[in-house]
């Protein structure tokens, strides 16, 4: 069974950051044993003055495969983990869903979407999630964090939206490699032009600096524009992390 499982608002300013909670409770749930989990996305939503955030506002999700009888165990141990680590002063909220039990899936991408360009309330997220039968619930402060956490849930859920936790780490002690090289990274499964113009596997990348992929269309997406190398040979960068806020 696979479930998403979306957190937000666990930190403050000193503390570890909410994708760093996110990874410990991914790896906590494979060491035992109930399940294995995808990579982790950071979806960025609404800034706003109305909406308390730590610095950028944005939820983390993970897909998780687990046993049919451990879904309680995973939100019990989750929501434990939560009030335990989660930082003071922060408003942590927890969404579990399971994408093939819900009937209306467009209804939390869609609310999803809309956390990224309107402030919404706590009330309308938990009727939301009692309607499509999705866990939500919050554990420490005014519990803000269930609006972010059910929003993320929402948009990985999409496909579309998001960028992987983490930058990309190759065993080449070169910053150039070619597509089909780039592609036998596990976490990548396309390189892909911003501009949509076709990549040869023998075309050669630069990479910049902490490169990332992206989450469109399902896959983590390597995102690719013309090089600014005095190196003619390579015809490709990858994107900036200012150019990937985008996604």
């Amino acid at each position: 069974m696979r479930i998403a499982i979306s957190i937000d608002d666990t930190d403050n300013l000193e503390s570890r950051g909410t994708g760093e909670i996110a990874s410990l409770i991914a790896e906590e749930l494979q060491q035992r044993g109930w399940g294995s989990c995808s990579y982790i996305t950071r979806h960025q939503l609404y800034v706003h003055p109305d909406i308390p955030y730590t610095s950028h506002n944005s939820a983390m999700c993970f897909f998780a495969d687990v046993g049919e009888g451990w879904l309680e165990p995973v939100i019990e141990y989750v929501s434990e983990f939560l009030e335990k680590e989660s930082a003071p002063g922060s408003d942590p909220g927890l969404c579990v869903a399971v994408p093939a039990r819900m009937t209306a899936r467009n209804e939390l991408i869609g609310f999803g979407r809309r956390a990224k360009r309107e402030v919404i309330g706590m009330d309308e997220a938990y009727d939301l999630a009692r309607r499509l039968g999705v866990h939500l619930s919050q554990h420490g402060g005014t519990g803000q964090g269930v609006i972010g956490a059910l929003a993320g849930a929402g948009l990985r859920m999409s496909g579309n939206d998001g960028r992987l936790k983490g930058s990309l780490e190759f065993a080449q002690p070169y910053r150039m490699l070619r597509v089909d090289e780039l592609l036998q990274h596990p976490v990548v499964d396309v390189v892909k032009s911003v501009t949509g113009e076709g990549l040869k596997d023998e075309d050669l990348v630069v990479l910049g600096e902490k490169p990332k992929t992206v989450l469109l269309d399902g896959a983590s997406v390597l995102l690719v524009a013309a090089s600014q190398s005095s190196d003619a040979k390579a015809r490709w960068q990858t994107l900036h992390r200012k150019q990937l806020k985008a996604y």
